[in-house]
């Protein structure tokens, strides 16, 4: 039985999705007007295991990610570059798609970009403005945050508190403090849409009610995204969705924790950020996901060069263990009868995983698992077919499909020519190890790894592996 942490309830409960095998899910996706940071990555690759062990359970996932094309940060970094809002954000989601893919995060089933549904995020403001929550000042139209009586329920916040806070951006146009943009009327030289209370643009918050509830429908199951988006951003979606379609938003909010460096939460604003991409050309994808899911998602987690190297190390050895399985069945004879009871990991794996998604807990189930074959692989020498095809199978459905954390590829799947030329440096680095010229041979075998080709060397010669970059 799946638990989930809901912060809408502060509690564990039994997932129930509303239209069972169906699960809706949506999640925040980035706004696009920079490659985006090590931090975020964390929210998108967690959301991606949960939405992959959800499938894992037999749930069929309508998942949507939206992408906030739209927005100040977009317009500011537009102004610097001397470029439109469109031509930075249509080149920031190209790079983002790029990145997702080398992460090795499922695709969503949709898509959606904020332009792309203009048309709904008006209809929805101008049904809170006939019910009297919206009102419009001189072409901006604000939520009246009064009108919402369950207005704190997600974040625990209280109004009163709130409203004293020094977060609350002053405007005098504002009715209340906390009341919020749901239209901002167009300045000089920014993007607009034209709309019943002129031209101008939709407020962040707005967007992703709008396109959650045309795509998924004004109620479903699981929301995720940042810790730091419970508020105001999570808070004003379900303030605004509620008000509007009178009917409860998402049933389940599920929160990834902060990624500090040096104990401080990562984040462009304070300038202590790694993008992702530069990670990626330091680790393989399943190290970084490694790195991830070693922590439960709701926590807080400390960013280090040394974690990531100890993850790296952590994807060898599973990786080893899917390789010599590959070999050991690639063998013509039927081998030693090897009595292993695969049921009793799925089901460890499987408890540690419905259990709020500990994903902590499942990767230290796949590193017993991947000593106890390795034990009885060497004290079998040659085990049979059967054994070792229920090995691969686990770790394909548990370690590859679910968490991302090991690959399947065979390097025979690699274009030829680059096998070719990858044998080609192993036999010069070879002879330069013959030769006594370490330095050489050390640089082949570095160089590649920056390429992405792991070289291991072993009593009958070296062979390689290829890991995604």
């Amino acid at each position: 039985m799946l638990k989930i942490y809901n912060t809408l309830t502060k509690q564990k409960e039994e997932f129930t999705p509303l239209n069972s095998p169906l699960v809706k899910m949506y999640i925040c996706g980035p706004t696009v007007y920079d490659y985006f940071h090590i931090g975020n990555a964390r929210s998108f690759i967690m959301s991606d295991i949960v939405r992959r062990y959800l499938e894992y359970k037999g749930y069929v996932v309508t998942f949507v990610m939206n992408l906030t094309d739209v927005d100040d940060k977009i317009i500011k970094k537009a102004n610097e570059e001397g470029k439109s809002a469109k031509e930075v954000a249509e080149f920031y989601i190209r790079e983002f798609f790029t990145d997702i893919e080398k992460l090795r995060i499922k695709p969503a089933t949709y898509y959606p970009r904020a332009t792309e549904f203009m048309n709904d995020m008006i209809e929805m403001i101008k049904r809170l403005e006939e019910k009297g929550i919206a009102y419009n000042v001189d072409g901006n139209v604000f939520y009246d945050v009064s009108k919402f009586m369950d207005y704190g329920k997600l974040s625990g916040k209280k109004t009163e508190e709130l409203e004293a806070g020094a977060r609350v951006e002053v405007n005098e146009q504002k009715k209340h403090p906390l009341d919020f943009a749901l239209w901002k009327k167009a300045k000089e030289g920014e993007p607009y849409w034209e709309s019943p209370w002129g031209k101008g643009r939709p407020g962040w918050h707005i967007e992703c009610s709008a396109m959650s509830c045309k795509l998924l429908g004004e109620s479903f199951d699981i929301h995720a995204g940042g810790h730091d988006l419970i508020f105001p951003h999570h808070e004003n979606e379900i303030a605004q969705s509620e008000a509007a379609n009178e009917k409860p938003f998402a049933k389940y909010w599920l929160h990834f924790g902060f990624l500090n460096i040096n104990e401080e939460k990562m984040s462009k604003s304070l300038g202590n950020f790694f993008t992702a991409r530069e990670i990626l050309k330091k680790y393989s994808a399943e190290a970084i996901r490694l790195f991830f899911v070693q922590a439960h998602y709701r926590g807080p987690l400390n960013f280090s060069d040394e974690l990531l190297q100890a993850a790296e190390k952590g994807v060898e050895k599973i990786q080893n263990l899917a390789d010599k399985l590959n070999e050991e069945l690639n063998k013509t004879s039927e081998g030693k009868k090897v009595n292993f009871n695969f049921e009793q990991w799925y089901k460890k794996f499987e408890e540690a995983m419905d259990d709020d998604f500990n994903s902590a807990q499942a990767t230290a189930v796949l590193f017993d698992f991947t000593r106890e074959v390795n034990r009885l692989i060497a004290e079998s020498e040659n085990p049979d077919k059967q054994f070792l095809t229920e090995a691969k199978s686990f770790l394909k459905k548990t370690a590859d499909e679910v968490l991302g954390v090991v690959n399947f590829e065979k390097k025979e799947d690699l274009p030829s020519l680059e096998n070719d030329l990858i044998e080609l440096l192993i036999k010069i680095r070879t002879e330069a190890k013959q030769n006594k010229n370490y330095a050489l041979s050390d640089k082949i075998r570095d160089e590649l790894k920056n390429l992405g080709v792991i070289l291991q060397d072993t009593k009958e010669g070296t062979s390689f592996k290829k890991v995604r970059k």
